[in-house]
């Protein structure tokens, strides 16, 4: 493509390492492309209130699309710009048929308030004895009805033990039946259900659209099917090395993987 206007990327699995770090070839690289007037922007599954460690790794703060797109977040004045939600009426409807399709699956859900770390909103609310798929749970437990009770951005289905795939399998048609959409972004048992038309494509063309750049003129990077929307939105979409195979197939290229800076690898043909 020609010199992109806009850079997106994706953040766990592919901005970070393993290790959930940046690497300093990666922040240099943004950096010169930020100085020259590049816009960047975070796309990612992550909501807000996990941003300040990205944040302070770039040395900036870009906007970002959270929670798959269901969120637009200035990180710079700590202010949520926009948020689709699910309506309560929705969520217990999906509710309903995520426990019959899938029995003993766990629920929870991300919502938000004016900021990212707004205490007068809980933000990750889940339901009693819901296992977590990763390694720093920061929620509030309430029982099913109050978890239902008010409008959140993201849905998310847990079963440990389970693959993704194979739960977005069984969901997937249930739940775009019931106008919502669906993804995942770990293959650990994790699904996440968002309000309908909303993805990380539908988030980016939201900021791109502010920014008046054109899709032709944007690349996009991500490694998993929460990633696929995005990639093939944008002018080039780049799939990681370690990226799942949806995402290979969606993009226009595969680089190396997050751990052997693919990102950075792509964005040296023009700020190297």
């Amino acid at each position: 493509m020609t010199h992109p206007a806009l850079i997106a990327s994706d953040v766990d699995g592919t901005l970070i390492d393993s290790d959930e770090v940046l690497s300093g070839r990666t922040r240099a690289v943004i950096t010169a492309a930020v100085e020259s007037g590049t816009h960047f922007v975070l796309a990612t599954g992550r909501p807000p209130r996990w941003i300040t460690p990205i944040v302070d790794a770039l040395g900036f703060a870009p906007i970002s699309v959270c929670a798959n797109g269901s969120v637009l977040y200035d990180a710079d004045k700590d202010r949520i710009i926009s948020a689709a939600t699910l309506e309560a009426e929705e969520l217990a409807v999906l509710a309903e048929l995520v426990q019959s399709a899938i029995p003993g699956a766990g629920l929870a859900v991300e919502r938000v308030g004016r900021s990212a770390h707004d205490a007068a909103t809980p933000q990750f609310v889940s339901s009693p004895g819901y296992e977590h798929a990763w390694l720093n749970p920061d929620n509030t437990e309430v029982s099913l009805v109050d978890l239902l009770s008010f409008p959140a951005v993201k849905l998310l289905v847990r079963k440990a033990g389970a693959r993704s795939s194979d739960m977005a399998a069984v969901l997937e048609p249930l739940v775009l039946a019931a106008g919502a959409a669906i993804t995942y972004s770990t293959d650990n048992g994790l699904i996440e259900v968002m309000p309908a038309g909303i993805s990380k494509a539908s988030g980016l063309a939201a900021v791109s659209d502010q920014a008046g750049v054109q899709p032709d003129s944007v690349i996009a990077f991500g490694d998993m099917p929460n990633d696929v929307a995005m990639l093939r939105w944008a002018g080039h979409g780049v799939a990681m090395g370690n990226a799942h195979p949806d995402a290979r197939a969606a993009a226009n290229e595969v680089t190396a993987t997050n751990d052997d800076d693919g990102v950075a690898k792509v964005l040296e043909r023009w700020w190297g």
